[in-house]
């Protein structure tokens, strides 16, 4: 088995008495290179451009592309709407299991689009610096299966034909991972499986139609050494056991507003689950200054103290408004902080 190298970065930082900084950054750096949230979804040359630009500015542990979470629905035929200043959009359409044979038939790796994200992750292995972890998101199969028939029908399903949705959901994670497969030969090192559909999920639900399935995904990046994190955004409290039962590296949860309690998550994980979170994107970090990100950094790391393996991160992706300063501001801030 390859070695993990995000575990030896978590392990790194454990021993020196620091912190991992990865916040979900990337729509900032549109502004830093004058491209649209278009452009650079659809040309994986000027995607790179804008995370190297504030991977320069701002120098974050870990790294993620733009968040996308229509990539692979789009690359299985569904209708996708594609906004100049905003990130691509499945719109709701008619669906029927009786699709699912000539969808099995579907390629993903011969999709443009899709392929232009493993592109992105291969400029990013070669392009940014060694320190820094090269990570890719992928959708979850809960939320692929959504897309695909639909958010309404899809939790209707888990109560009224809990068969056919789990047939769904194991056809979208053979397509995940395929996309998986693809995304860590081009040099990905973490996975992050994006599942906010599943929010709308009961306990026993959750593990029926998503954590079942992500163990799979979890499996394969396991055997490739690579890491795999869960991030499921809105109030996950009840279902935080679900998600460490899939054997993932980290738990990536949204913020408090939301209802997430970081410190009592991290005295309900197994230790071998590293969690990851959770300033609010839309809170300080936007509409503050960097004085004002620094203390509720300090403050979130001191509410952490006891939790060997915290990740400093944002609760979901930063909006592209986010003054650059302000990001700076939270990853300087969290790389001198030092546990006592």
């Amino acid at each position: 088995m390859i070695q993990n190298v995000f575990r030896e970065k978590l392990r790194q930082a454990r021993e020196e008495g620091r912190r991992v900084v990865a916040p979900l950054v990337g729509f900032p750096g549109l502004n830093l290179t004058r491209c649209s949230i278009k452009l650079a979804q659809q040309n994986y040359g000027e995607h790179f451009k804008v995370l190297k630009a504030i991977a320069q500015a701002v120098a974050p542990d870990v790294m993620f592309p733009l968040m996308d979470l229509s990539v692979e629905a789009n690359a299985l035929g569904r209708y996708t709407v594609f906004p100049t200043e905003d990130s691509a959009t499945v719109v709701k359409e008619q669906f029927s299991l009786d699709e699912l044979d000539r969808l099995r038939e579907i390629n993903i790796s011969f999709d443009t689009r899709l392929m232009g994200y493993v592109e992105t992750v291969k400029l990013m292995a070669i392009g940014l610096p060694e320190s820094v972890l090269k990570g890719a998101y992928v959708t979850g199969p809960y939320t692929l299966a959504a897309l695909l028939m639909g958010a309404d029908e899809a939790a209707m399903a888990t109560v009224l034909h809990p068969d056919d949705l789990r047939e769904l959901c194991q056809f979208t994670t053979e397509k995940i991972q395929s996309y998986t497969r693809l995304l860590i030969a081009a040099g990905a090192q973490v996975i992050c499986v994006l599942e906010p559909s599943a929010v709308m999920l009961g306990p026993d639900q959750f593990a029926d139609f998503s954590a079942r399935y992500v163990r799979h995904i979890v499996q394969s990046c396991r055997y490739a050494g690579v890491a795999a994190v869960y991030h499921t955004c809105g109030n996950t409290m009840p279902l935080v056991e679900k998600m460490a039962e899939t054997g993932v590296d980290a738990l990536s949860l949204d913020s408090p507003e939301v209802g997430i309690d970081l410190p009592a998550v991290a005295r309900r994980l197994p230790p071998q689950v590293a969690l990851m979170g959770n300033l609010n994107p839309t809170g300080v970090i936007l509409n503050g200054d960097p004085a004002a990100v620094a203390a509720e950094v300090n403050t979130l790391l001191r509410q952490m103290e006891s939790c060997p393996d915290f990740i400093l991160s944002t609760g979901c992706d930063l909006p592209q408004e986010t003054p650059v300063e302000n990001v700076r501001a939270f990853v300087e801030t969290g790389r001198a902080y030092r546990r006592k």
